[in-house]
């Protein structure tokens, strides 16, 4: 856990600011050495990524040192300011429903010019905090990418076999760039192991082998479109579509003292589409720029969760059904406009947007003639609504040679409404806004200070009544959840240590109020909003480590490690606890070799994370992945002009671990029973063939 933020911040000044002595002396050029740094400023060119033999954006970005892709919050209210840390020729990708990182993928290795790393506080783009990459990339002509990746566990599971994607990019005409893309994400999951009820003093009530198997796909045809009219007017388009395809069984065999055998199967299916639409067009307008976004997205869902458990005396089969039909829709339209005036930089934004959920649960029993029969089922179907208008006005100057402030100052008006059972409307007005603050005290060490007030976005699913029939759990619903709000602060610190690599480490906290947690409500349970603070405070570590100054040429460790403390005020008995289920450590270390002068490479991976118990008001649990997942592989990049990467992982033998302890009552009731769950799925082998058209 983080304590002590105070010491461990001068710790890490003191560190970061003295180390350049040692590694100041002359060396072969490797990829941090070869980046050219100018006022905090540091560019790659295509040539730094060369012994990595990259095939698109992606794999050169992912091997930028120090550097870590964060995609932003694609679930974030709106589009609101930019968020993540990527840029695409000196602008945010606008999308939603697709990622930064599926967009970096389209774009090949040939055609990205550079990749530059700034502070985000130096740029004329609100919402973006600490260390930013701008990839810049001209079309030359008609390329493309092609992947291909099977895959196949060792256990209770087929082959996955169509994962993959074909990608073409080029340019039509003068001016005109556009991306294609059809790609499917494929999973086959599946394991299968012991689970052990037992009571308080450990005498075990209930035995259970298990097999789970998870099969799904999720094909999407997506493009994009952009056109310079070389006036410098700006048309971005983008569009995407896609289906959604999953069945999950759970096959299981029971028995216990004083209790008949028993074999339960749970089956689920969920089919599902889904499409966006969206563009912004930016043109000169009177000594500024100004920018016109709009996104309109939808999606479409069925589900439906089947229980069967039979006996092997006379009791009669137990029988569920869950069924959900869901249709979310959002549509945005936004303005920015930019000018530069007084020595500083300067925008005003606007935006409006509708969020909308369609929603109809329902449960049923098994009746004595074998059919499924509805049951009442309180508070299960709704039409829930938000309506929201924010404004926004950001300044942005440099204060000395060596200091960037960049002030944001917004406020947001937001009506949310619920059609249905315990309907109701509500308006709200809230201010937002942040601080953010750059500075270089020295060549290669860079300091940025954040300081933010953001507003969540809510899950409209948790305004109705629902149910999980597989772990006997069901949430009343909530029609007077409230969005939570919260203060954000974040002190990052980037040493370039030249042939060494890069260190960037950031220290974070938020202070969130009306957070979402399950509460008591209508005589059973349901995500609610919770009086008081919650807290989250952390410390990430983003670092490249290259082993050439060591005598192995060609080798490097990226490790990308956080550290997470959370608390709140627990509804039911007044004590701080964490935050359910949030993230208390998670740890990424990625090893590789490029051998020099041969196209071979080799590398491992180790990943680990941890959270806290999940809580509900008569339940305690807890997921674990010990001792966590390692994998190795070994490529080549020049089979017949393909790479050709051979993986295996899971070589620790993590299981899938998971335990609920039920209570007597509500918390803090003693506990009744535990189940414990162990399962196993053995080694994961996957091969990845990528080409270049």
């Amino acid at each position: 856990m983080v304590t002590s933020s105070g010491a461990r911040l001068a710790l890490l000044v003191a560190l970061l600011s003295s180390v350049s002595p040692v590694f100041a002396q002359d060396a072969p050029p490797t990829v941090a050495a070869d980046a050219a740094t100018a006022q905090g400023r540091r560019t790659y060119t295509p040539a730094d990524f060369a012994r990595f033999a990259p095939r698109n954006a992606l794999d050169m970005l992912s091997n930028v040192p120090g550097f870590s892709i964060d995609v932003g919050d694609t679930e974030r209210r709106g589009l609101g300011q930019a968020t993540g840390n990527v840029l695409i020729n000196g602008q945010r990708y606008s999308g939603k429903s697709t990622d930064v990182t599926t967009e970096l993928q389209r774009i090949s290795a040939a055609n990205v010019v550079r990749i530059e790393v700034a502070d985000a506080a130096t740029l004329n783009i609100s919402g973006l905090s600490g260390q930013v990459a701008n990839v810049v990339t001209r079309s030359s002509g008609l390329t493309g990418n092609y992947r291909w990746s099977p895959q196949q566990r060792a256990r209770q599971t087929p082959a996955r076999l169509l994962d993959g994607e074909v990608s073409l990019n080029g340019a039509i005409g003068t001016g005109t760039t556009f991306t294609l893309s059809l790609a499917n994400n494929s999973f086959r999951n599946g394991n299968a192991g012991p689970e052990l009820v037992t009571d308080p003093a450990g005498n075990i009530l209930d035995r259970r082998d298990e097999v789970l198997s998870v099969d799904g796909d999720q094909p999407r045809l997506s493009g994009s479109l952009r056109h310079n009219f070389g006036n410098g007017a700006i048309l971005n388009l983008n569009a995407a579509g896609g289906l959604t395809w999953q069945d999950v069984e759970e096959d299981g065999f029971r028995t216990g003292p004083s209790q008949a055998d028993r074999h339960r199967n749970v089956q689920e299916r969920n089919r599902g589409h889904n499409y966006e639409l969206g563009g912004d067009y930016e043109f000169g307008l009177g000594g500024g720029r100004l920018k016109l976004i709009g996104l309109h997205r939808f999606s479409h869902n069925q589900f439906r969760q089947t229980l069967l458990q039979t006996y092997a005396d006379a009791t009669p089969t137990l029988g569920q059904r869950f069924l959900q039909n869901g249709d979310q829709t959002e549509s945005i339209g936004r303005g920015e406009y930019r000018w530069r005036g007084g020595g500083a930089d300067w925008q005003i934004s606007v935006e409006g947007a509708l969020n909308r959920l369609d929603i109809d649960n329902a449960l049923f029993d098994l009746g004595p003639a074998g059919d499924f029969v509805p049951i009442v089922f309180p508070n299960s179907a709704a039409t829930v609504q938000e309506r929201r208008a924010e404004a926004a006005i950001t300044y942005g100057r440099p204060l000395s040679a060596h200091l960037t402030l960049q002030v944001s100052l917004a406020g947001e008006y937001s009506q949310l409404t619920q059609e249905g059972a315990g309907g109701l409307s509500r308006t709200f007005y809230r201010p937002k806004g942040f601080i953010n603050l750059a500075w270089q005290p020295r060549p290669g060490f860079d300091l940025s200070a954040r300081i933010e007030r953001v507003v969540g976005q809510l899950n409209f699913f948790d305004f109705v009544a629902s149910a999980n029939l597989s772990g006997g759990t069901a949430n009343a619903g909530n029609a007077d959840l409230v969005p939570p709000q919260s203060w954000n602060a974040q002190l990052q610190a980037t040493r370039n240590l030249g042939r060494w690599g890069t260190i960037t480490a950031r220290l974070y906290g938020r202070l969130t109020s009306d957070i979402v947690d399950v509460i008591p409500i209508q005589g059973g349970q349901s995500p609610g909003n919770l009086d008081g603070a919650a807290k989250i405070y952390g410390i990430q570590w983003t670092s490249t480590f290259n082993f050439d100054p060591l005598g192995i040429p060609g080798a490097k460790l990226d490790a990308n490690i956080t550290l997470q403390h959370s608390s709140l005020r627990d509804p039911l008995t007044g004590a701080q606890r964490p935050i359910s289920e949030n993230l208390t450590r998670e740890v990424n270390l990625q090893f590789r070799h490029d051998i020099p002068h041969s196209s071979w490479a080799w590398g491992a991976q180790f990943y680990q994370f941890r959270q806290a118990q999940g809580f509900r008001l008569d339940q305690l649990s807890q997921y674990l992945d010990t001792p966590g997942g390692l994998g190795a592989y070994v490529e080549h990049k020049n089979v017949f002009g393909l790479t050709v990467r051979a993986g295996v992982d899971n070589l620790l033998g993590t299981n899938e671990s998971f335990s609920r302890t039920f209570l007597a009552g509500n918390r803090p009731s003693a506990p009744l029973f535990t189940e414990s769950r162990d399962r196993f799925y053995g080694p994961i082998f996957t091969l990845t063939i990528s080409g270049t058209i």
